[in-house]
């Protein structure tokens, strides 16, 4: 039977979210994840997906899960340190090592519990964590649990991040923590800066890549690989460009077997199935040996980029797949989403409180399956949809 009290409270909040814009509802997706999709029962062209090297539905890891389903089965049926260590989350962590250049590698659940998992139990009391300001939310969330004080650096503001490091003298250790790249704006954090100042004033330095990894540097390593540094913990998921599913975080071997003993979302967090172990292995194998998907995939996003700013739209970010186009108001935001759903594109508004009030946009991200034909539907859409809104002017180039 419902409590009727709660209810009425929680509709009461409810109704404050729906008044500001601010109200979510789920979509039903009903074919597997590549460029087309069914939602919602209609055709849809996805340019919201992190499935950057269209992974997620390749053959390859199919098959790989498949084989391995077969043989152990669905779930993993525990946690690691119970009965949900096979071979298979061996492996996987070997080759996670091997290709972010570690000595080592621990399998999370999620990369969300992976983030919370590091800074709930690395940073003591007495010590500093100094956070981007538009760090993901398992990093906000995982500072809130550590002992250690939060201090939060302006976005990619290197001035900024020394002149607090300067005033940290009181503080036992120092952790600087930061996306890869950041999820909302696009961003490439300067990790090759923030590793000079790490080594001036004696931080350690924490890279969630979650968004780089499959995606940046030479062979896809991230933005390790990228600025060509090595920082003491890098943080990932297997969720995005690997088209799995689950986290990891990469660095030495005495970090591993410390978060094995210490991260509570690792030991009280069932493991992740073996069968996606071996789908993930399998796309760290195709990322490895291939390059034309990433080649490609950059091509893609600097077209998309290049023709949005030539129409007059304002476009943040780095040549990331992720491309956020700013609306600024958050109704025209979610309008101008809805209009986009009409012409047969799926790229929801972000609104606040994700982003700052006044910074609603249209995340688009593209990946290396998108076709030159749906990239061109795209790029007329948002032509007629932003002179329409009164986003761009009249005048606007296509």
């Amino acid at each position: 039977m419902a409590n009727v009290k709660m209810d009425e409270w929680l509709n009461g909040r409810l109704d404050k979210t729906k008044e500001s814009g601010l109200h979510r509802q789920l979509k039903t997706m009903h074919s597997a994840p590549c460029s087309k999709v069914v939602i919602n029962g209609r055709n849809q062209l996805v340019f919201s997906s992190n499935n950057y090297l269209g992974l997620a539905n390749d053959e390859r890891l199919v098959y790989a899960a498949e084989t391995i389903l077969h043989e152990f089965g669905v779930g993993s049926s525990g946690s690691r340190l119970t009965t949900g260590h096979t071979e298979w989350h061996q492996k996987l962590e070997n080759k996670i090592a091997a290709f972010k250049q570690t000595e080592a590698a621990l399998l999370f659940s999620s990369g969300y519990l992976a983030n919370v998992g590091v800074l709930s139990s690395l940073p003591e009391k007495g010590d500093v964590v100094f956070s981007d300001q538009l760090n993901h939310a398992s990093i906000i969330d995982g500072c809130r649990l550590s002992r250690a004080d939060t201090i939060i650096y302006n976005h990619v503001d290197m001035k900024d991040l020394e002149e607090k490091l300067k005033d940290s003298d009181s503080y036992r250790r120092r952790f600087i923590v930061t996306d890869g790249v950041f999820s909302m704006d696009g961003t490439i954090a300067p990790l090759d800066q923030i590793m000079t100042l790490a080594r001036s004033y004696g931080a350690f330095v924490i890279v969630d890549d979650a968004h780089a990894t499959g995606v940046l540097g030479e062979n896809g390593r991230g933005t390790s690989e990228y600025f060509g540094v090595s920082p003491d913990i890098v943080i990932g998921t297997l969720s995005k460009a690997v088209g799995a599913e689950g986290g990891f975080v990469a660095g030495s071997r005495v970090l591993i077997d410390f978060l094995l003993n210490h991260a509570r979302t690792f030991i009280f967090q069932t493991a992740i199935p073996p069968s996606i172990c071996a789908a993930a292995y399998a796309a760290f194998e195709i990322i490895e040996h291939s390059k034309e998907k990433r080649r490609l995939l950059l091509s893609r996003i600097k077209q998309i980029k290049n023709s949005l700013e030539k129409m007059g739209y304002t476009v943040k970010g780095d040549d990331t797949p992720i491309i956020p186009v700013i609306i600024g108001d958050t109704y025209k935001a979610v309008a101008f989403a809805s209009r986009l759903q009409e012409e047969g594109i799926y790229a929801p508004a972000i609104r606040p409180p994700t982003v700052a009030i006044g910074e609603s946009r249209i995340r688009l991200t593209v990946t290396a399956d998108h076709s030159l034909k749906e990239i061109d539907h795209l790029l007329s859409s948002f032509h007629l949809i932003g002179k329409e809104l009164n986003v761009i002017s009249e005048a606007a180039l296509l």
